[in-house]
């Protein structure tokens, strides 16, 4: 590939405000990797098309997949659900699946991989295995110790086994979607990462490495490794 990768972002749904949001972060992580990000915002039903128009992809984080696609319950600490976004984003990635395309599924975004393959999700962490670990703490991000499986792709591209990443999530997969496997967790033994050794590139890790990107080369790795992915 001559041209320079397009990698497609999902961006938040529309806010009170009627505006379409995202994090910079994830932009300056593509930008420094050598990609050309363009953002991708709900409601968009020509997903064939958006897909066929980049090169890689990045499902980013934000609220929660709503529990009735994947049979799960209400839960109190639900966040606001969009529909809309959950229907655009599991289009995409399943065609990301389909056709090979790179992808990065960053926090709720693995989770919509998962459901997206029939998984199904820890409605509230805390629920199903305390709060020892700070998956979620009083400040919007904080570090936990993760551990990643040696020999993984995951491994390969961050150049580590273990590391402490930024975090912020109250739910996470349930059951793990057939054709993907488990190759880090914390150690309280929620999945941390997932990746699909039948698909040339598509990696889903729980924490946000788009938030300490600028500062930490091992975050900006996965970035990196999905630019280059996208090249090829």
């Amino acid at each position: 590939m001559s041209r320079t990768p397009r990698i497609g972002i999902t961006t938040y749904g529309r806010n009170e405000e009627g505006r379409f949001t995202l994090p910079a972060a994830y932009v300056d992580a593509i930008r420094r990797a050598g990609g050309m990000p363009l953002l991708l915002p709900p409601g968009e039903t020509r997903v064939d098309e958006w897909h066929d128009l980049v090169d890689a992809l990045v499902l980013t984080g934000g609220p929660d997949v709503d529990p009735a696609l994947y049979g799960g319950a209400r839960h109190p600490k639900l966040t606001a659900l969009d529909r809309e976004r959950d229907a655009l984003e599991i289009g995409l990635v399943r065609r990301a699946v389909a056709s090979g395309k790179p992808a990065l599924c960053v926090c709720r975004g693995m989770q919509v991989l998962d459901v997206a393959l029939g998984g199904t999700l820890i409605e509230h962490v805390p629920d199903a295995v305390g709060t020892a670990v700070p998956h979620r703490g009083e400040i919007a991000y904080g570090p936990h110790h993760v551990r990643i499986e040696p020999g993984s792709r995951l491994a390969a591209v961050l150049g580590v086994d273990e590391c402490a990443p930024a975090s912020s999530h109250h739910q996470a997969l349930r059951r793990v979607a057939d054709g993907l496997v488990v190759v880090a967790r914390a150690p309280d033994g929620i999945v941390e990462g997932v990746e699909m050794p039948a698909h040339p590139f598509l990696l889903g890790v729980q924490w946000h490495p788009e938030h300490t990107a600028a500062d930490d080369p091992v975050q900006q790795r996965l970035f990196d490794a999905l630019v280059r992915a996208a090249r090829g």
